[in-house]
């Protein structure tokens, strides 16, 4: 490793110690956060894996689990997209592109939609919603991530997030920035990677519009009924810091493992510790690969009760057509209270 790739390295993790630092300052609390979406996960892969896979994701896929991972392709360009059936009949769509230009590194777009359907509308004067009126939410997260390959062993990422959310005449919007660094062959170990991201970090976000008009007579002030506005309370995003291990090794001549480990601090919620595996078989040009996963929330008076999802398992396939590189993949989680949440992602590489 060259002097210069030591002080960028140096350099990037003062940056993420400076930023858990100011995100570890905070009171650990359990509370509502803003966009909540932004902790909803993406592509099939990681998810099946539990999220554990912070030290390994790579390629459009890693966009939302570490940035830095995007330095990781080992394409030119690669396109992805995927569909989740999350809880209470909310549907999740996510798509990726990115292409890699050379020393300077990859350049990946990414854009993330819940649909709701229609609800009811109800008001002050029609409570039940009796009058045939709907609406439904639009929640949408761009994002626009820069990754880079610093050495064969160390890569380092970072995104910026546009996201906007809009419930029948008001919305609300704000800015989030992730930051991530992977290493691998750590302690010299072929095989050993580990990983930090740190995520949603940005300002608060508040809703505002004019649903938040209403009639009201002023107290002691002679004034006909008119047009009050009520003043929404603003809430911070939901920051997160993920550091994960993972363990890659050829088990046979055409088969392969992983185990991987995280933890994840997270600031308005409490901590979690999550586990995951894969299996792969290789039979020529086609990779099958099989995983497990599992988010464990440590012993608390409220863990029970905040504890939503639970073991995760899925599968995927690899294969090479026309010159172009192709994965689907399929994870299944477990929900309380809920259906579970099913997760379809094809990947394009090329």
């Amino acid at each position: 490793m060259t002097m210069k790739n030591v002080l960028t390295l140096c350099l990037i993790c003062l940056l993420l110690l400076g930023i858990v630092a100011t995100v570890s300052a905070q009171n650990k609390r359990v509370g509502t956060a803003a966009a909540p979406e932004l902790l909803i996960p993406v592509g099939a892969r990681d998810l099946a894996m539990g999220g554990s896979t912070i030290a390994v994701s790579q390629g459009v896929e890693a966009i939302h689990w570490n940035p830095a991972g995007l330095g990781r392709t080992g394409h030119s360009a690669e396109a992805m997209f995927s569909t989740m059936s999350y809880i209470a009949d909310i549907g999740v769509q996510y798509g990726a592109v990115a292409g890699t230009f050379g020393e300077f590194g990859s350049i990946g777009f990414s854009i993330k939609s819940l649909s709701f359907g229609d609800i009811n509308l109800t008001t002050v004067d029609d409570p039940d919603g009796v009058g045939g009126r709907v609406f439904s939410p639009t929640y949408v997260t761009m994002g626009l991530t820069y990754a880079r390959a610093l050495t064969d062993a160390i890569s380092a990422g970072g995104s910026v997030k546009l996201i906007t959310e809009q419930i029948h005449r008001v919305s609300a919007s704000g800015v989030a920035f992730d930051f991530g660094v992977q290493y691998s062959k750590l302690a010299g170990i072929s095989g050993l990677s580990v990983g930090v991201a740190i995520k949603n970090i940005g300002s608060q976000m508040k809703f505002d519009g004019s649903g938040l008009m209403r009639e009201a007579q002023a107290i002691d002030v002679r004034r006909p009924l008119q047009m009050f506005k009520s003043e929404a309370a603003s809430f911070e995003l939901p920051s997160v810091i993920e550091i994960g291990l993972t363990y890659q090794r050829a088990i046979a001549e055409n088969l392969s493992g992983t185990v991987s480990g995280s933890f994840t601090n997270n600031n308005l919620f409490l901590d979690e510790y999550r586990l995951g595996g894969e299996v792969g078989y290789k039979l020529e040009s086609l990779q099958l690969f099989g995983r497990a996963g599992l988010s464990v929330v440590p012993k608390d008076q409220n863990a029970e009760q905040e504890r939503v999802f639970g073991a995760c398992f899925g599968g995927g396939i690899n294969t090479t057509a026309a010159g172009i590189d192709i994965t689907i993949d399929y994870a299944y989680r477990s929900a309380e209270f809920f259906d579970g949440n099913q997760v379809f992602s094809v990947k394009f590489g090329f």
